[in-house]
């Protein structure tokens, strides 16, 4: 992956992550209906899809790097679990305090209360969202939906890409019954991602002269925004709640019940990253600022609804609440990647000599080699 693509994939990372942030922030019930425009968009769900897009580029690029299934494992596992883990906790401690404060600011459907094992099984397995288990809301942490269908994303692919013969086909369609249709028909938007790294590794993109680059890094956007304008959202949403014989698809679907724009929504994207990819920039403004924001990302996304509720439920009316409830839900998530995301590299040599300890024995490590 060139240093221009990377770049500029850490610059959408940040620029999703904040509109999903400002989309949650915008809600009625925390900022009245100021910005009540960015949730008649419905941009929030629209960059999540994004967000699968480079997923599924950027888990291609390091199943290559990794090699074997142990490492590609390893490698998804920890990224998921040092920031999952804390995250988890994180909730239920902001859930327990800002309830106890003001259980006005936890309105039923946005906030709901399991018991602890519960909550931790259903949040450490990802199986929050999977149709195999009743779809459960961990606590306040809504977002967290879309972490149960990147869980499944990674696993049927490491299945795909590592495994042969019967094996693979059995334990594929195993995955895909425990987690069922309203998962899987997201994919097909993570898929077009591991499409563009293989079209990126290949080096397709240097065969398309710079006007082409131009035309797909700006046509992605444009085709996108058309479609906002012309209602295609609403359009797509309408027909398939009529094709299910239900008033609103997400009775069936749940979060997925767009999917036929988060497709379009992934060719998008996939043609931006493409025409960037073409163009293949050697520079992009305040790179270190980025690339930090960009390690961050995660954090804030794991973290900042539950933040917004905690915030919502301890703040007076001051002048700038609206300012400082999107501050502090922002700087919550830059003060958990410090402790959480940015170490992962540590996180994981202790896992490895945690690991080695139980299988080898500590005598094992401490013998020369």
């Amino acid at each position: 992956m060139s240093r221009g693509v990377s770049i500029w994939l850490d610059v959408l990372r940040v620029v999703a992550t904040l509109v999903v942030v400002l989309s949650h922030w915008a809600y009625p019930r925390f900022t009245g209906t100021n910005y009540a425009f960015l949730r008649d968009w419905n941009v929030g769900s629209d960059a999540v899809i994004l967000f699968f897009v480079m997923s599924g580029c950027v888990i291609a690029y390091a199943a290559d790097r990794d090699q074997t299934a142990g490492q590609f494992a390893f490698n998804r596992v920890t990224r998921l679990m040092t920031v999952m883990v804390p995250a988890l906790i994180l909730t239920l401690a902001f859930d327990a305090i800002g309830t106890r404060i003001d259980s006005n600011a936890y309105p039923h459907g946005f906030y709901q209360e399991l018991s602890l094992g519960e909550f931790l099984l259903r949040g450490l397995s990802f199986s929050n969202e999977w149709s195999a288990f009743e779809r459960v809301r961990l606590g306040t942490n809504g977002p967290l939906w879309s972490l149960s269908y990147e869980a499944a994303y990674y696993a049927l692919f490491g299945i795909a890409l590592f495994m042969k013969g019967a094996a693979r086909i059995a334990l594929l369609l195993a995955v895909c019954l425990v987690v069922g249709v309203n998962v899987l028909i997201l994919m097909p938007a993570w898929l077009l991602g591991v499409a563009l790294w293989r079209w990126l590794r290949n080096g397709n993109a240097l065969s398309l002269s710079r006007p082409t680059g131009w035309a797909l890094a700006i046509g992605g956007p444009a085709l996108y925004l058309l479609g906002q304008i012309v209602g295609l959202p609403e359009l797509l949403a309408s027909q398939t709640a009529t094709a299910l014989n239900v008033a609103d698809a997400r009775m069936v679907l749940g979060f997925s019940d767009e999917f036929l724009w988060n497709g379009l929504i992934g060719l998008c994207a996939v043609a931006h990253v493409a025409g960037v990819a073409v163009l293949n920039p050697k520079t992009v403004p305040a790179t270190k600022a980025i690339r930090w924001l960009a390690g961050a990302t995660f954090s804030i996304y794991v973290t900042h609804y539950p933040a917004l509720h905690l915030l919502d439920a301890t703040l007076p009316e001051i002048w700038a609440r609206d300012l400082v409830l999107l501050l502090g839900a922002v700087v919550v998530g830059l003060v958990f990647a410090h402790f959480f995301e940015r170490p992962v590299t540590q996180f994981r040599t202790w896992f490895k000599r945690v690991l080695g300890t139980v299988i080898l024995g500590p005598k094992a490590l401490r013998r020369p080699s």
